[in-house]
């Protein structure tokens, strides 16, 4: 008779990622990964694999099913400028959280791990590349409709917005002032004009 887990996978999955996002990889042991999701060891091996694989399913769990239905819907239903600043306030907005400045589960991934890890660089860049398209789309499609300066070069901005949205959320981590984090975002929209 096969197996059967006894508890919610996918609750136990967000569990996880919580732990990674706010402690980072290295920092997380597998008794951390226990007292948080209540799951025992033995059972977080069966179902997952080891610490790294937990920890690349929980990533990509975090990663396909927040980031991308976060920027489709905000395509579909915000202006241009909206959906921009609206990714930046995403993070913005966790600084007034109690022990909300974790800043972005792939950035933090990124900065710990991505430097020697080709498997996880790879995942981080093309979550980045997929973030670049998005503000590629908006701001060309804020040009076509005269909200944003049609002379400025669509491609060159996207980079702008992604590098600014990469340091903001870097800088959540040590220094998550609102009225720091709002100047980048809106330093980056005044660009646009």
């Amino acid at each position: 008779m096969p197996w059967e887990k006894n508890f919610d996978i996918d609750a136990t999955l967000t569990r996880a990622m919580q732990t990674f996002w706010a402690h980072g990889y290295e920092a997380t042991s597998m008794q951390d990964l226990v007292a948080a999701t209540g799951v025992n060891r033995a059972s977080i091996y069966a179902t997952y694999g080891d610490k790294r694989a937990l920890f690349l399913t929980a990533l990509r769990k975090s990663d396909g099913e927040t980031r991308r239905r976060m920027l489709a819907e905000l395509a579909e239903t915000k202006t241009p400028a909206e959906a921009i600043a609206a990714v930046f306030d995403k993070f913005i907005s966790q600084t007034s959280v109690p022990q909300g400045n974790w800043g972005c589960f792939l950035v933090n991934t990124a900065l710990e791990l991505a430097a020697h890890d080709g498997e996880i660089a790879e995942l981080v860049n093309a979550a980045h590349d997929e973030i670049e398209a998005f503000f590629l789309a908006m701001i060309r499609k804020g040009q076509q409709s005269g909200a944003f300066a049609a002379d400025r070069d669509a491609e060159a901005l996207a980079h702008q917005a992604l590098a600014s949205l990469l340091g903001m959320l870097v800088m959540i981590r040590s220094r998550p002032r609102e009225e720091f984090l709002t100047a980048v975002r809106d330093g980056f929209l005044n660009s646009l004009t």
